[in-house]
């Protein structure tokens, strides 16, 4: 579904992303780890179009994304959670999940998002600011996915967020992407969370993909040695 090859991206003189390829099959969730500054962050957003790449290839399917700006790239069905979650906080739950719905056409919040997030039904009226910190990413959540995206784009959605909290949202998604038919891309430093939702695992350090590896044959050791300084 999601082809990504041999991508590059730099700041200025600066070369972040070294030669990246992967894959992402359909309604497949692939983690990738790795400690600070090694990329994950760069890398996402080169995906859903807010940093450039240098050379490369980013498809979806059969429509190559390189070059199209952030909101084309969500038309064409890809949705992004960005770090921290930026969520408008002087609007309410409800109108918060509606301004993700430019490219969908609903005109009403789902009915299956307040199923999985029933706080979000209960507080549909209060300000997203007052909202704590796991509820505004299940906020952020529910806005993306508004969108019915092919693949949801999520950047270290545990960041502030309460354990028990934590495998809330990693059942809800594993029960979301299996009902709604997306494939979920995941920047993750807290392994418990992404062995509760990823199938497959990735590596990044210094801007390289250096370990891939299934869930079921995944060495936990090894990929901890990687996010441990």
């Amino acid at each position: 579904m999601l082809e990504v090859s041999n991508l590059n991206v730099a700041y200025r003189e600066s070369h972040v992303i070294h030669d990246v390829s992967l894959a992402v099959g359909e309604r497949e969730s692939v983690a990738i780890m790795g400690r600070n500054g090694m990329g994950k962050t760069t890398l996402l957003k080169t995906l859903i179009g807010l940093l450039p790449a240098r050379s490369g290839q980013i498809r979806l399917g059969m429509v190559e994304l390189g070059g199209l700006p952030s909101y084309e790239r969500v038309e064409r069905g890809l949705a992004f959670v960005p770090q921290g979650r930026m969520v408008f906080p002087q609007l309410t739950v409800e109108q918060n999940i509606l301004s993700g719905a430019e490219h969908s056409g609903h005109r009403r919040v789902p009915e299956y998002l307040y199923q999985f997030f029933p706080v979000l039904q209960e507080m549909r009226s209060r300000r997203a600011g007052n909202l704590s910190g796991g509820q505004q990413q299940m906020l952020a959540i529910a806005r993306a996915l508004i969108s019915d995206p092919k693949v949801l784009i999520l950047d270290e959605p545990t960041e502030g967020i309460q354990p028990s909290i934590i495998k809330e949202l990693a059942r809800t998604l594993n029960l979301l992407r299996v009902q709604r038919g997306f494939a979920i891309v995941v920047s993750e430093q807290v392994l418990s969370f992404a062995l509760e939702l990823a199938d497959r695992f990735l590596v990044i350090d210094r801007g390289r993909i250096v370990h891939d590896e299934v869930r079921a044959a995944l060495d936990q050791d090894k990929v901890r040695s990687f996010l441990t300084v």
